[in-house]
């Protein structure tokens, strides 16, 4: 399915940045299989799916659409497709296939869809789940609507229309295992995955409450905020063996609040960190699907900064809330005697994203519309096994650096600069990994915005390790002179000659 989307789609977003993921899910909506995509879309799909799965019955050749963060989304650039998969004769769906992938622009008031807004009316077009296709036809009203509201509307449907492909290879492919195997067995094998993995779970539980029966965890960090305060985090967890189980409780009700930005997070991008942190303390070659939470209770207060309600903005709790909760986890567990030495130093912390499109929209037929949206890869955390890699997405990210060769041709923009930040990883036995800095020319006027964390406190090092480096973004008019700094968010419209240089953090250092 990841192949056939890289291969199709339209957009640089997609097809070089690889900002996508794909999932197979079973008849009742759990994950069962993922490709090695990105973690903040694969720990959140399954609810897209549960939030598509009602609008059933289905029949062959449906697809639903959503990216609605208050029913199963994430935030609304993440437009998600479901399909039902039946196998033989079946009435009802056996499997259901889904792919997620961050569209470039989907209209709002910033270029990009990811600037500060308000509220979710500003971040773009919201789409509750709806049929993009019955019977394989598809919704050409859907479409006239998407084109409608966003900026270069020939990219984003030959994106949603990838996304389909896609989507009919994975149940293409599923059809043919069930000929080859037998309907019965490949829904026995599904199953077994989901058992495989929750046994995994169990016996890392068992470990590291030891012979107690139970432990209790508690951290603390913060996200920074614009006006340069910030908002505590704090997260307790408990494990406690019930019933010849061991459970795992992250009680997160302590948290605040929603508030007036876009950094709030919806329940589905909270329970994707719990579901990515957990992954990480299970053995290489763990079946990664919905056994990880098994026995696992998330608890976050309806309408906070973690479980988010309309008309939150969200558009930056997906990308920077979602990698404070992991450093939050993570450092929970860096506190349990038994993993000690397993647990890496902070990383970058933040996905640094860079967004820009048309002032005008291309109106007039002066030029063209265009929007662009990436992510700029910073420093790795430290470990007991040695010092964090360079420039490197980390944790909930999991694309590629865009090429210059492939931004320059598709955006009006020159790179003047590009390369590793020497020296910003913390100071430590094993330094962090470093960040990088990356220099844009606009070549024609545009509207720019920044959105990133880390930019006040560095990411933390560990014993005895010193943090990373902060990062930032610098504007300069006319590509020379006194520099504008942007803060962690900004927007803001550049004329053609200015340049924008982007350095992100270095990871935190382990060890004195």
């Amino acid at each position: 399915m990841g192949e056939a989307l890289l291969r199709s789609a339209f957009s640089a977003n997609i097809k070089e940045r690889r900002d996508f993921s794909c999932a197979l899910f079973d008849a009742a909506g759990n994950m069962i299989a993922q490709a090695a995509h990105l973690p903040v879309h694969l720990g959140s799909t399954p609810l897209s799916v549960r939030a598509a799965m009602k609008l059933g019955p289905f029949g062959r050749g449906d697809t639903v659409v959503l990216n609605d963060p208050f029913a199963g989304g994430t935030h609304l650039p993440d437009i998600t497709l479901v399909t039902p998969v039946f196998l033989g004769s079946s009435e009802t769906p056996d499997f259901f296939v889904a792919g997620r992938a961050h569209h470039a622009d989907v209209g709002g008031t910033h270029p990009g869809s990811m600037g500060p807004s308000k509220d979710i009316h500003g971040e773009g077009l919201r789409i509750p789940p709806l049929f993009l296709t019955r019977s394989d036809v598809v919704n050409d009203t859907f479409l006239l609507l998407v084109r409608a509201n966003m900026r270069v509307p020939d990219e984003r449907e030959g994106d949603l229309m990838a996304q389909l492909s896609a989507n009919r290879v994975g149940a293409r492919r599923l059809t043919e295992l069930a000929d080859k195997h037998g309907r019965e067995e490949l829904l026995h094998q599904a199953g077994g995955l989901l058992e495989w993995t929750a046994a995994l779970l169990e016996s890392a539980l068992g470990e590291l409450v030891g012979k107690t029966g139970q432990l209790k965890l508690r951290f603390r960090d913060e996200l920074e905020l614009p006006d340069g305060e910030s908002i505590p985090l704090g997260v307790e967890v408990r494990i406690k063996r019930k019933a010849s189980k061991h459970h795992i409780t992250f009680d997160l009700t302590s948290i605040v609040e929603a508030i007036p930005g876009s950094a709030n997070a919806p329940r589905a991008v909270t329970l994707s960190a719990v579901f990515y942190v957990l992954r990480l303390l299970l053995p290489v070659g763990t079946p990664t699907n919905d056994g990880i939470l098994s026995q696992v209770e998330v608890l976050t207060t309806p309408g906070s900064f973690v479980d988010a309600s309309y008309p939150s903005a969200v558009s930056a709790g997906n990308v920077e809330t979602s990698q404070r909760l992991v450093d939050l986890l993570l450092g929970a567990f860096s506190t349990a005697r038994g993993l000690r030495g397993r647990i890496p130093a902070a990383s970058a912390g933040t996905m640094s994203n860079l967004t820009f499109g048309s002032v005008d929209g291309g109106k007039g037929g002066q030029r063209r519309a265009f929007a662009h949206y990436e992510t700029i890869a910073g420093g790795a955390g430290a470990s007991a096994k040695g010092p964090g890699a360079h420039v490197v997405q980390t944790h909930m990210t999991n694309t590629r650096n865009t090429p210059i060769e492939a931004l320059e041709v598709h955006e009006p923009v020159r790179i003047v600069k590009y390369t590793v930040r020497r020296r910003s990883g913390g100071k430590g036995a094993h330094a962090g990994g470093d960040g990088l800095i990356r220099r844009l020319k606009f070549l024609v006027p545009a509207r720019l915005s920044w959105v990133s964390q880390r930019g006040h406190r560095g990411p933390w090092g560990l014993a005895g390790g010193q943090a990373g480096q902060t990062g930032g973004a610098r504007l300069f008019r006319g590509g020379k002179g006194r520099a504008e700094r942007l803060g962690i968010q900004a927007s803001m419209e550049v004329a053609a000659s200015d340049e924008v240089e982007l350095q992100t953090p270095g990871g935190g250092g382990y060890g004195n």
